[in-house]
């Protein structure tokens, strides 16, 4: 996986884009392929993993131009701990790196930064930084980025149906108050929309745990393409399927066609 790398002071930072018609209000982007980038270029992992940065900033530049509200980036799984322990640690390193030193770019371009998932496992230090991040773009408005670090979507869900039992014992909450609107509000970003369309670089046909609650109607975007190489082209070209798509959810095509003309 790829830690944030944020965009540079050379990104316009002016109003937030409107929207275009049938555009995804919500990008999530499972970025995979960087160890298979450097394998293919004879460089260490890392070495992949530090190419990856540069895909991160195209691809946050260019979802802040096309007026995507929400943008989020899976960057190290709850899973990714099995991973070798240099790898790790150096991944480690990048993101702290980044929390020191890209934070302010994004703040100053107007884009809101939130970390989701279990920030137990961090360094201290990383904690704090995440911490100061969060704080410093709290009220920025032009577009939401989040980054999934430490993050699986069962942990998410358990996390939600947790608290709510512990609610429920404290007699703040009845059971049979609990429904899905009431789980809306207790998994990570519940005033975000539910995530429209998934992208996953490398060829791999997976959604790897992730954003399990919130993808229920997302749709689905597979490219061969290694994230390293996954440059704003690329990106628009998601983006151009994605609005080519007919989403239904869960009625038939003519009550689409319906809803759509009424």
């Amino acid at each position: 996986m790829t830690p944030p790398q944020l965009p540079d002071s050379r990104f316009d930072s002016g109003p937030t884009a409107p929207v275009e018609s049938g555009m995804p209000r919500h990008v999530a982007i499972i970025m995979d392929g960087n160890n298979r980038w450097a394998k293919a270029r004879g460089l260490s992992g890392i070495r992949g993993h530090r190419a990856g940065v540069e895909a991160v900033r195209a691809v946050i530049r260019r979802a802040a131009e096309r007026g995507i509200e929400t943008l989020t980036l899976f960057a190290f799984s709850s899973e990714n701990w099995k991973r070798p322990k240099s790898e790790v640690s150096a991944l480690m390193e990048l993101f702290l790196m980044a929390l020191k030193r890209e934070v302010r770019k994004l703040h100053d371009n107007g884009i809101r930064l939130t970390i989701i998932g279990d920030r137990s496992a961090f360094s201290s230090s990383i904690q704090n930084h995440i911490a100061r991040a969060e704080a410093l773009t709290r009220h920025n408005t032009r577009m939401h980025l989040v980054v999934a670090a430490n993050y699986g979507g069962r942990w998410d869900i358990a996390s939600a149906a947790r608290r709510l039992a512990e609610r429920v014992a404290a007699g703040e909450l009845a059971a049979d108050d609990i429904d899905e609107q009431t789980i809306d509000r207790e998994v990570c970003l519940p005033d975000d929309a539910p995530v429209d369309l998934c992208i996953r670089t490398s060829g791999e046909k997976r959604i790897s745990n992730f954003l399990l609650w919130q993808m229920t109607y997302a749709e689905l975007y597979f490219t061969q393409t290694l994230w390293p190489d996954f440059d704003r082209a690329a990106f628009d070209q998601a983006l151009d399927d994605f609005r080519h798509r007919q989403r239904r959810f869960g009625m038939t095509d003519e009550q689409v066609e319906a809803h759509r003309n009424a």
